[in-house]
């Protein structure tokens, strides 16, 4: 059972790539203050967080309705989840982890970065939505597990908003490239993480 905690961790905690937030972030809130980049920070957590816990216990339901079977969402789940390990390993954006050339350019004419694209869908975006309905459906439906995978998920946007605060230090200390490295590997786990979603879906399926 532990092992399924610190795998549905892990799995969050790459998605979102906190290290990776860090220069977009940066380049988002340039002319801003330190109040008001903390401030930004603060308010995009808090709006992912309710996002991923109401996506993560209302998503199964959704599924329910349109006929989604848990293995079939498993396998495809899984797939779009190795849609954005790709994108983390090559950088190539395909818009699953990081923000479209689009959506960079409509952030940039917007006042306010705080839901879009900070909180959506550069925190709580695709992939994170997808690998907390995968979790929530590999830990269970017991109530202590429930309250296990909230804890994990506020733990990992708690992580991520300690990144988005310490972001000018972190940015001067690992650079680009040791920001690069550090999601290209981020990126590799993701892939073998998916890679099993996807076996467990079809053994589900099949067998």
């Amino acid at each position: 059972m532990l092992n399924s905690y610190l795998n549905a961790f892990v799995s969050l905690f790459v998605v979102i790539d906190p290290v990776a937030l860090v220069p977009i972030f940066m380049s988002l809130t340039q002319k801003m203050t330190t109040h008001d980049r903390n401030t930004a920070a603060h308010k995009a957590c808090w709006i992912s967080a309710i996002v991923l816990v109401v996506f993560a216990f209302g998503g199964e339901g959704l599924l329910n309705i349109l006929g989604i079977t848990q293995p079939a969402f498993q396998i495809a789940g899984g797939f779009l989840l190795m849609i954005a390990a790709v994108e983390m390993v090559i950088a190539h954006h395909t818009g699953m982890t990081t923000t479209t050339v689009h959506e960079e350019r409509e952030a940039s004419t917007s006042g306010d970065i705080t839901v879009f694209p900070l909180a959506i869908p550069l925190i709580s975006g695709p992939g994170a939505l997808t690998a907390v309905i995968l979790l929530t459906q590999e830990t269970g439906n017991a109530f202590f597990d429930q309250v296990i995978l909230i804890g994990i998920i506020l733990v990992v946007v708690g992580i991520t908003f300690i990144f988005l605060r310490a972001a000018p230090l972190i940015q001067k200390i690992l650079g680009v490239t040791g920001s690069n490295v550090l999601t290209r590997v981020f990126g590799i786990i993701l892939t073998a993480l998916a890679a099993q979603f996807i076996i467990s879906g079809i053994k589900s399926a099949f067998f």
